[in-house]
């Protein structure tokens, strides 16, 4: 089935859904409503997952469409030159996947060579006998465009892209507080200094850990190498970038969101894997209306499966599909991101987020290296291996109190 006819199908049960919950008055909504919605909100689940998988594609074509035109305008080149480049470098870099630096031939090899220069220093790695392999920006691109299939954090996140890999100092306010003045004609202004800070926004360099991949493999030119190493790549890229925007400590590794917020509402004694009506309306109005304008949910899917449970006071649900294409679901009238590295409703963890999360500020550099290595602990179990770096930082770039978490009772 099309994506088309299954986001058709998924409009047709939302609007059901939604039809429900506004004809029954909420007097009359009985236990039969209930498990009408909620059989309607399970087809809705199974639509979402197929639709995801087919939505994740036309994005990474997207990707590189976009990155083909940009580098037409950098050049100034039409985009069938730079479609023609792009393409000239993915035969270079298969070639050099396949065979290594000594299949190519005096052009080629001068190309890689030129572009693993470009960042070794940068990068602080050593280059082995074949040296590293700076990949193409289009698949550079699709790698991180991809990176958001692996957490959530990427789907709500404020993403920049630099050359560089230095620290970046970021400015930071907390403007909840601050408002103008009337003045009167030929009266002086009044002076009040927003009182600024910094943080700093450093990157780490993440790796892949290395990939074996048969001779045998290597050698079908039937198999399509490179996807395969670029999905090896992005799920374990893609795992530990989010795992540590969402958890990390600061220390060593980017400060994760969940580590950097503070508690908007702690649990109950005895609610230490529960969660209640009241406890969301809480968390939600610990936030300040200024950062509530662009505010999203965020939890682990288990979490989610129970909030889903959940009914307002007139015991309705608080889960709402959304029904147009692109319309997001909501609870109690917000979107929100499933992030599996935000732990389950346990004691006394941060177990639920809820606020302006494009504060988070995600940091990648632009230089993907590729090693391929060749020596004997590869070629004694005929298989060649690969190594990939990427750089990449993080951190909640406010002091406001942009973000709170529900805190489950630690008793």
């Amino acid at each position: 089935m099309s994506i088309q006819a299954l986001r058709e199908k998924r409009t047709d049960l939302a609007a059901n859904a939604r039809k429900l919950l506004d004809e029954v008055k909420p007097d009359d909504w009985k236990a039969e409503h209930n498990e009408r919605y909620d059989n309607l909100v399970n087809e809705i689940d199974q639509l979402d997952s197929q639709i995801d998988r087919h939505q994740k594609q036309l994005d990474i074509e997207a990707s590189n469409r976009q990155s083909i035109q940009d580098r037409a305008e950098e050049r100034g080149i039409s985009t069938d030159e730079a479609n023609h480049i792009a393409n000239k470098e993915k035969d270079i870099f298969l070639t050099y996947m396949r065979g290594g630096i000594n299949a190519l031939d005096d052009e080629q090899r001068n190309h890689v060579l030129a572009k693993a220069r470009e960042v070794r220093n940068a990068m602080s790695t050593g280059t082995g006998s074949e040296g590293g392999y700076l990949v193409p920006r289009e698949f550079a691109a699709s790698m991180l465009q991809a990176l958001k299939q692996y957490g959530g954090m990427r789907e709500v996140a404020t993403i920049i892209q630099t050359a560089s890999g230095a620290g970046m100092d970021w400015p930071t306010t907390d403007a909840t507080s601050e408002e103008g003045e009337i003045v009167g004609e030929n009266a002086a202004v009044a002076q009040q200094d927003a009182t600024f800070g910094t943080k700093v926004l450093d990157t780490f360099k993440f790796s892949s850990k290395s990939i074996a991949v048969p001779f045998e493999l290597l050698q079908d030119s039937e198999i399509d190498l490179e996807a395969h190493i670029r999905e090896r790549l992005q799920q374990r890229l893609g795992r530990i970038t989010n795992r540590l925007f969402t958890n990390g400590s600061g220390t060593g590794q980017p400060m994760g969101i969940v580590t950097a917020s503070g508690a908007g509402k702690i649990a109950a004694t005895g609610q230490t894997t529960t969660v209640t009506y009241d406890d969301l309306l809480d968390l939600k109005h610990s936030v300040d209306p200024a950062y509530r304008m662009n505010a999203a949910w965020a939890f682990h899917d288990q979490t989610l499966k129970a909030i889903k449970k959940l009914k307002d006071t007139q015991d309705r649900p608080l889960w709402v599909p959304g029904i147009a294409m692109g319309e997001p679901d909501t609870i109690d009238g917000e979107r929100y991101v499933v992030n599996q590295h935000i732990p389950q409703m346990a004691a006394g963890v941060k177990s639920i987020l809820y606020g302006d999360m494009s504060r988070y500020i995600i940091r990648d550099v632009m230089q993907f290296m590729l090693f391929r290595m060749t020596d004997s602990k590869y070629t004694e179990k005929g298989q060649v291996g690969f190594l990939a770096f990427m750089r990449s930082g993080g951190n909640l770039m406010d002091v406001g109190g942009a973000v709170k978490a529900y805190q489950n009772s630690a008793t």
